[in-house]
């Protein structure tokens, strides 16, 4: 369960400015191939499968950036430490 409130307290702390952009590339990415997949039209294999790719990669730029966060100060762990 920590590792689940950690995940939603990333998401929830402030994007670093590098990482917005990143994720506006992705969201555009993944526009650009949604739109070429749902083309009331029949578009060649190649144009579907390449569609396919920018959707998938569209899809994991805004997940990776969005979990992206300021460099954390490191605190001391309490306790025994093993040096």
């Amino acid at each position: 369960m920590k590792t689940f409130k950690s995940l939603t307290t990333r998401i929830k702390s402030p994007t670093p400015p590098f990482f917005k952009k990143i994720r506006k590339i992705g969201i555009l990415l993944g526009a650009i191939g949604t739109a070429l997949l749902s083309a009331p039209i029949s578009l060649p294999a190649a144009i579907t499968t390449a569609a396919g790719y920018l959707v998938t990669a569209g899809l994991v730029a805004t997940a990776v950036s969005s979990t992206a966060v300021e460099k954390e100060e490191v605190t001391e762990p309490q306790g025994d430490n093993l040096q």
